[in-house]
């Protein structure tokens, strides 16, 4: 069984490369935390707020962050391996390089967000906010974004191919040298009114 902390609050605490495995912290607060090069697995985040947490160079397996709230995180070079992060919400964080395979972030907000150059791999993103977020060089790849906010969204040179573009209305988003499939194509040239014959 998972030991389980509740109601605590953790401020200019050093977990610096600490492993965290089995664990679930339900509606605690972390502030000022150093979790660089942290690594944990099956550790559980519930209704959890990190406030100018660094979470350089961690690494998170099989985990998750449900309905947390980060502000003003670091998240230089971490990875999510197999993490759900549902309704989990961003803000003024930096998320880049970030790498995330596997999981869940549906409802994730990452409106306004930098993620330039990050990658994002087979993951489910059902209705997440990108509103405004600058993709730039991404990989979003076998990505599930159907229902997911895009709007005014820039995905310039970012490599979709096998993603989920039915919410993509190509003339809201920035789409500059972006890399797709022939089952892509044919979704943006239908969602722009056009017939394939």
């Amino acid at each position: 069984m998972a030991e389980v902390t509740e109601d605590a609050s953790f401020s200019g605490e050093d977990w610096y490369g600490d492993e965290l495995a089995d664990r679930h912290f339900l509606r605690c607060t972390f502030r000022d935390v150093d979790m660089t090069e942290l690594s944990s697995r099956n550790a559980v985040f519930e209704e959890c707020v990190f406030g100018n947490v660094k979470f350089n160079a961690s690494r998170h397996a099989d985990g998750a962050f449900l309905r947390c709230s980060f502000l003003r995180c670091n998240l230089f070079e971490a990875e999510f391996t197999g993490c759900k992060l549902t309704g989990s919400v961003f803000e003024q964080c930096t998320l880049r390089p970030l790498r995330v395979t596997g999981g869940d972030w549906s409802f994730v907000n990452l409106s306004d967000a930098d993620l330039r150059g990050v990658t994002f791999s087979g993951v489910r993103m059902r209705e997440a906010d990108l509103t405004s977020a600058l993709c730039d060089g991404a990989t979003i790849s076998a990505v599930d974004l159907s229902g997911a906010h895009l709007t005014r969204a820039k995905f310039n040179r970012c490599d979709l191919r096998g993603s989920d573009l039915t919410a993509l209305h190509p003339n809201e988003v920035e789409l500059r040298d972006a890399l797709i499939d022939a089952a892509q194509a044919v979704v943006i040239a239908q969602s722009l009114g056009l017939r394939i014959g």
